[in-house]
């Protein structure tokens, strides 16, 4: 099969298209033909190894330490069962499937990969095409998770800053179906984007210091661990709580993927694609995420 390989760290330039061998399911496992999968932030720390000193022994110890480990990135996938191991009973053979694959040493990247029956995978929301399914497990949950952790309830006043990003996009959506009146923080040629994923205002930081309003808010979600603290500090209420991305446990579970489905199968929650790139232009689309600009999610197909 077809894969995106990095035998070393290093800058995009590293990724090369090479096949490998095809995955065999076993007695537990589910093959999964893949037909799209993403780049996100996390795959671009995998492959430059570009992590805070604190963390660059167990980065080594994960990753590997003069070579990737799992030279295979990707960290989430949407695609069809192609083969199912002889233990498995909550897959069949045509199923389409979403899944993340953080814990299963990545490897979306690929035109196939196993992934365990009770793994981070179920069946494809049906309102979703597969490009749009492959954008939603890490995103999605991690968002889910922002909110949850800031309590957010019906009413109360929430500011979203990189509400453009992947888990940006979703934590608007989700905090709206929470009920909640949402101002998102933005560039200029996003505002119109995070508008139409319903945020009751929108600022745009390059032109407007979301703290010199006046304004105040129950929660400021920082989803890019960027935001500034000086300016946090002045735009809570004096009980209000600021959460950042750079905190969030990043522990994933099937409880959270299966809400964020149901969200979407509501129409609560949407999936937003900002580029889209065929699976030999791989390294491009590290290029692209590696300017720390994205809008949304980015996406590869894989014929």
């Amino acid at each position: 099969m077809k894969a995106i390989v990095a035998n070393k760290f290093g800058t995009a330039d590293v990724l090369q298209l090479q096949d490998v061998p095809k995955p065999v399911a076993q007695a537990n496992e589910i093959l999964v033909k893949v037909h799209a999968t993403t780049v996100t932030a996390g795959d671009i720390r995998m492959r430059s190894l570009n992590v805070p000193p604190l963390f660059w022994l167990p980065a080594r110890i994960t990753l590997g330490f003069t070579k990737p480990k799992h030279p295979i990135y990707g960290m989430e996938l949407a695609g069809e069962v192609e083969a199912v191991g002889q233990a498995v009973t909550r897959f069949k053979v045509g199923d389409a499937v979403f899944a993340s694959t953080l814990a299963e040493n990545f490897g979306a990247h690929a035109e196939y990969k196993t992934l365990p029956e009770d793994g981070l995978v179920l069946t494809k929301p049906r309102n979703m095409t597969y490009e749009e399914a492959a954008a939603v497990p890490i995103g999605g949950p991690t968002a889910l998770r922002l909110i949850r952790k800031g309590h957010v309830r019906p009413g109360q006043k929430v500011l979203i800053y990189g509400a453009s990003g992947s888990v940006g996009t979703y934590a608007v959506q989700i905090a709206k179906a929470h009920g909640a009146e949402v101002t998102g923080v933005c560039s200029t040629a996003h505002v119109e984007l995070v508008k139409s994923l319903g945020a009751d205002r929108v600022i745009d930081y390059t032109r407007e210091d979301f703290s010199a309003g006046g304004a105040q808010y129950d929660v400021i979600f920082d989803t890019v661990g960027k935001c500034p603290k000086a300016q946090t500090a002045k735009a809570l209420k004096p009980d209000g709580q600021f959460i950042t991305i750079a905190k969030l446990s990043t522990k994933q579970s099937l409880e959270e993927l299966t809400v964020v489905k149901e969200m979407v199968e509501a129409g609560q929650v949407k999936a937003v694609i900002g580029r889209r790139y065929p699976l030999a232009e791989t390294a491009e689309a590290h290029r692209y995420v590696d300017t720390g600009h994205k809008t949304g999610n980015v996406v590869i197909t894989i014929a």
